[in-house]
């Protein structure tokens, strides 16, 4: 299992930008595939962006395409989420998440470790 740690949430107004970041320990981050998803009130869990173990691939949900960039430092055991362009419906609690398969879908049930969570809040 490995540790995450989610940071950079916070209030900003619409149009502005949050880069969020995801600390791991424990085992090899690099040997992990890992993601971004997002929950807002009432609703369920959603797929953000994954990136695998190197970075070399990504992919996003099509709410986010072109706004948002996910990224990873394996030196520093850290991934990150740049939200630029954001929008009220981008408001919600940030997770990130592990997944030990070589391939990780947008699937939660592919994601065996998770963080504690981020507070997304965007004004209009």
């Amino acid at each position: 299992q490995v540790q995450l740690v989610e940071s950079g949430g916070g209030l900003v107004q619409a149009g502005g930008s949050l880069r969020l970041s995801c600390a791991a320990s424990g085992r090899t981050f690099s040997s992990y595939a890992m993601a971004w998803f997002r929950q807002a009130p009432g609703k369920e869990r959603e797929f953000v962006a994954r990136i695998n173990w190197s970075g070399s691939n990504t992919k996003y949900a099509d709410s986010v395409k072109g706004r948002f960039a996910i990224s990873r430092d394996n030196a520093k055991n850290t991934m990150y989420l740049q939200m630029n362009s954001l929008k009220p419906e981008d408001t919600a609690v940030y997770y990130c998440a592990a997944s030990p398969l070589i391939v990780a879908t947008a699937e939660v049930s592919d994601y065996g470790s998770w963080g504690q969570g981020t507070q997304v809040t965007v004004s209009s």
